[in-house]
């Protein structure tokens, strides 16, 4: 496979560090966030339908709540400065994130921002429950496509890079995707966080653990849910199989030069960091404030053995409460240690 080289990578990566550039003018009486939690789906109250929300807002005790034009749900917040937001799923949630940035009565220039969701985990390289940290975000919607059934033989898959003449080859001259492509948080920050919650204990249920052992020959698809650094890829496409599993790992590498570890699949990372990245040009936030957890709630493939339709079809199941358990469990001490230490971290990033 081809890796970008620095100079190629330079025209699609966002780094999401150096010096705070925000500097907007805003009123006197501003909403002031100290930490926005952003979660893609659920509801306060109802516990069947609690999702990655409920966690947050019934221990959090976020009894107050505010409506913001162009966000479906309220956004539910408490007296210490910890707001969670429902921002809908897929790339709804980068215009979610746009209606709360845009709006005049927030200043958000010092806000910290968590994407706490769940997602797919390559069973390569963890287990449903386990929590991890991503210093890489690459987006994977901006791709070719071709059915597979319609692709040369020898293509190992349907999808490459705009102007590229083959999967896994780089993106040539014909490259017109929306840049930047890949979102580089920063790594310090990332760290702080791990190291902070990387002994948090997870849930491991009996029922979790047989369907962990179907993994032969994949250890930590076996191993008890824990926490660890690893990256994203972002696609409104929920995809699924060993073949697509492959592709993520080469997208992953060829738009980080190698420098990114594929371990989470998810809907919303991609557009969520765009928008924070358009916000920051507008001088409304600090995009490297911004931190991005993801839990595992299944695998991206099937057990050895399974089909993949039918892996895909029998749904999420269990896995999806631990997970959104998992992201409230590892999330809440990171949001409560920037809360409690806001006279140094107001103005001083966690880690620097």
């Amino acid at each position: 496979m081809k890796i970008l080289c620095c100079a190629a990578l330079a025209a699609v990566v966002l780094v999401l560090k150096g010096p705070t550039r925000v500097a907007a003018a805003v009123p006197d009486g501003s909403i002031r966030p100290k930490f926005v939690v952003l979660t893609t789906f659920g509801e306060a109250g109802n516990e069947a339908r609690a999702g990655e929300l409920g966690d947050w807002v019934a221990r959090e005790h976020l009894t107050k709540t505010l409506s913001v034009p162009g966000v479906l749900a309220p956004i539910y917040y408490n007296d210490a400065g910890l707001f969670v937001m429902v921002t809908g799923t897929c790339n709804r949630s980068g215009l979610a994130m746009m209606a709360l940035g845009l709006d005049r009565r927030f200043d958000l220039t010092h806000t910290y921002w968590m994407i706490a969701g769940i997602a797919g985990t390559d069973a390569d390289r963890a287990s449903v429950g386990s929590a991890a940290w991503a210093q890489w975000v690459v987006d994977a919607d901006n791709v070719n496509e071709v059915d597979d059934h319609d692709a040369p033989a020898d293509w190992p898959y349907g999808i490459l890079p705009y102007g590229s003449h083959a999967p896994d080859q780089p993106p040539g001259k014909g490259d017109w995707s929306q840049k930047p492509m890949v979102f580089h948080l920063d790594p310090k920050f990332v760290h702080w966080a791990y190291a902070l919650t990387k002994n948090v204990v997870l849930r491991d249920p009996p029922s979790l653990q047989k369907f962990a052992a179907s993994y032969v020959g994949q250890p930590n698809a076996q191993r008890a849910p824990f926490v660890l650094i690893g990256d994203a890829i972002g696609t409104a496409r929920y995809w699924h199989g060993p073949v697509l599993t492959r592709w993520a790992e080469n997208w992953m590498s060829m738009y980080t030069g190698g420098r990114g570890t594929f371990v989470m699949t998810d809907c919303e990372d991609q557009s969520i960091a765009y928008a924070l990245y358009l916000l920051e040009k507008a001088s409304r936030v600090d995009s490297r404030r911004f931190l991005v957890l993801r839990t595992a709630s299944n695998y991206s493939s099937p057990p050895h053995g399974e089909s993949v339709v039918q892996s895909l079809l029998s749904g999420e199941s269990e896995g999806s409460s631990v997970a959104a358990d998992s992201a409230y469990r590892v999330g809440a001490p990171v949001a409560r240690a920037v809360i409690n230490q806001w006279s140094l971290y107001r103005d001083t990033l966690p880690g620097s």
